[in-house]
Parts: structure tokens; C-alpha cells; sequence
């Protein structure tokens, strides 16, 4: 049945996909580098993984791979590049273990939702309160001066390395968490304290998962594993923006329908973090990538993410289709 169910939404894809409805949400684009940020005393955007932004990379990369017989098959992607269906049937098994409601929810609210740019919804009282809350957060830079967000930094190292005593607040050990340098401060400037929350909240409430995904513990990891700590950052950023948490009030579906669950939650945004985190790493070893190919991955995720935020019959956090992931 899950075959039969794989097959249909494959073929309903590329028949929609011929007649220019662009509904391959979850075919990797061009890599982008992020840009923009809510923080306006801190505008940079986090470090980027990829070492470039050339459109032509996918494009080049899918040149240098052979196919024979049935996988010479083609379809246009969203974006004009020639793809082989084979590899669009690879992405769809990449979503597959999040479950069909999130496929076939996500097709027909992406029908019936256009416009949803310019959707407005009125808040209650407690969901202005709560999102009035979480955008104070957004706007506290990281500030290496302050004693508090030292002892933030330094629980965060003691939950991913309890056993090893850290030298210093800069330290090369701090490498080995997956931040760019010896002094992680500087990679905070592109999202500012909520990311280093994000990251605590994450190792003290989800630890089993916080390790395993730290330690790359799951799955077949590529060679050159993308850096957890860095990694953290770009999904914090990539969820304010995905949310339009920088509006006054968010103005897109997954934004609107986040208020709800932040409603009933007022830790949602964390633990859709956290959710957000796995799915990101389960994505990244269904497409088998590598360092170069990080911001491909965050963008499948992102939208994914979107998808499963704009499903009708999801009031909890915990509805969420990829929630499971947090205790596989």
C-alpha cells in the first residue's frame, strides 16, 4: 500500500509539474545564501555552510552523474534546470519518512492557498502576548560581556561534552561542537542568543537526540559532515524567517498556524527548533549529502516544514507529522 501510495503521488507530481503548476516544493533549488535578518542591531546573516552561492551547481552535479534505460527519463524542475526522474523519486523517498499526510495535505493547501502571503488573522490576547514575547527574544544580540550569556555558552559545552573540562571561553576545543573558530561568540552575529537557546533547549530537553545528531551517530555520514553548532545557527534563522516572525504579526499559513501551537505552547518555537534540527539531519542523509551541499538540504527542510504547518488538523506541536523524529 505505502508503494502503491508513493507511486500515485509521484505521478501526480509530474503530471501537475507538465502543466506548469510548480508544485515540486521539495526538488532542491539553486544553493541560496541566507539573507536579511528580523535582528536590526545585528543584520548579518549566520555563517553560510557553502563556500559559494553558484546556480549552476546542482545543475553540474546532476550533468556528471550517468543514468541508462528508464532513468534517462526527465522532468523540468521548478526552477528550468533538467532533472532525472530517478532522482526526483529519490527526493520523494526522502520525504517518505515523515509520512504520506504531510505529502498529500501539503499539495492540496499549496492549491488553495496562493495568496497566503497576504492572509491576516486576528490574535487573541494570549498568542499576542506569547509572540510579543518571542520577539523581544529575537532582538537580544549574543554578548560575550555578559556573565549570563558566558554561563549559557558554557552549560551548553557541559551538556555536549560533560567529561571534558573546557580551558577557556576561547578555546580550540569549541571546534569540536562545530563552531567555525576558537571563539563562538562571532557566529552568534548572525542571529543573536535565541540560536544559543535553541541549542541549550534542544541538549537539556531532547538530549539522546541532541548526541546523536552532535556526535553523527545515526545513519551513513558523508565524509565531510556539516558542523552542528554552525548547522544550529542557519535553522534558527531559517525558522524566522520561514514563521515571518519579523512582521508585527506572522502573515503567511505556517506563520499564522504556528500562533495556534504557540498558543497551546509556549515553548512551540523550540521545540519546532529541535523538530526542525532532525528533520534537517534525516533529510541530509536520504539525499546522501555533503558540506557543499548544506543550504540544499535547509531548504528541502524549510519547506517540508511549511508543508506540515499548513495541514488542517495539526493544533499541537506534537501533531506535527515529523514530531516522531525527536524519539526515534
Amino acid at each position: 500500500m505505502a508503494i502503491l501510495l508513493l507511486l500515485l503521488y509521484l505521478l501526480l507530481r509530474v503530471f501537475l509539474q507538465f502543466h506548469s503548476l510548480h508544485l515540486l516544493p521539495f526538488l532542491p533549488p539553486p544553493l541560496l545564501c541566507p539573507i536579511g535578518h528580523p535582528n536590526i542591531n545585528h543584520p548579518s546573516p549566520p555563517p553560510p555552510l557553502s563556500s559559494s552561492c553558484h546556480s549552476q551547481k546542482w545543475h553540474e552535479r546532476l550533468m556528471r552523474m550517468k543514468f541508462t534505460g528508464d532513468q534517462k527519463r526527465e522532468v523540468k524542475s521548478w526552477n528550468g534546470l533538467t532533472v532525472p526522474l530517478t532522482l526526483l523519486v529519490f527526493v520523494v523517498v526522502a520525504n517518505a519518512m515523515i509520512g504520506p499526510r504531510a505529502w498529500f495535505g501539503g499539495i492540496f493547501n499549496r492549491l488553495g492557498n496562493k495568496n497566503e502571503k497576504f492572509l491576516d488573522n486576528p490574535l487573541t490576547p494570549f498568542q499576542e502576548q506569547r509572540l510579543k514575547k518571542l520577539q523581544e527574544r529575537l532582538q537580544v544580540p549574543f554578548d560575550e560581556t555578559r556573565p549570563d550569556h558566558q554561563e549559557a555558552l558554557l552549560s551548553l559545552w557541559n551538556c555536549a561534552f560533560p567529561d571534558v573540562t573546557l580551558k577557556g571561553m576561547i578555546s580550540n576545543q569549541w571546534k569540536e561542537m562545530g563552531w567555525q573558530g576558537a571563539n563562538p561568540s562571532t557566529d552568534f552575529r548572525g542571529c543573536g542568543f535565541i540560536s544559543l537557546e535553541n541549542l541549550l533547549f534542544f541538549a537539556r530537553t531532547y538530549p539522546v537526540s541532541f548526541r546523536r545528531l552532535l556526535f553523527k551517530q545515526g545513519g551513513k555520514r558523508a565524509t565531510w559532515e556539516y558542523p552542528f553548532a554552525v548547522a544550529g545557527i542557519n535553522v534558527s534563522f531559517m525558522l524566522i524567517q520561514m514563521l515571518d516572525l519579523q512582521s508585527e504579526k506572522p502573515k503567511n499559513l505556517p506563520g499564522i498556524n504556528f500562533l495556534k501551537l504557540l498558543g497551546e505552547d509556549e515553548s512551540a518555537f523550540d521545540v519546532l527548533y529541535c523538530l526542525a534540527f532532525e528533520l534537517m539531519d534525516a533529510q541530509w542523509l536520504a539525499m546522501h549529502a555533503s558540506y557543499m551541499e548544506f543550504n540544499e538540504v535547509l531548504k528541502v527542510t524549510r519547506t517540508q516544514l511549511e508543508r506540515e504547518l499548513s495541514l488542517d488538523d495539526v493544533h499541537r506541536i506534537k501533531d506535527l507529522p515529523a514530531y516522531n523524529l525527536l524519539y526515534q
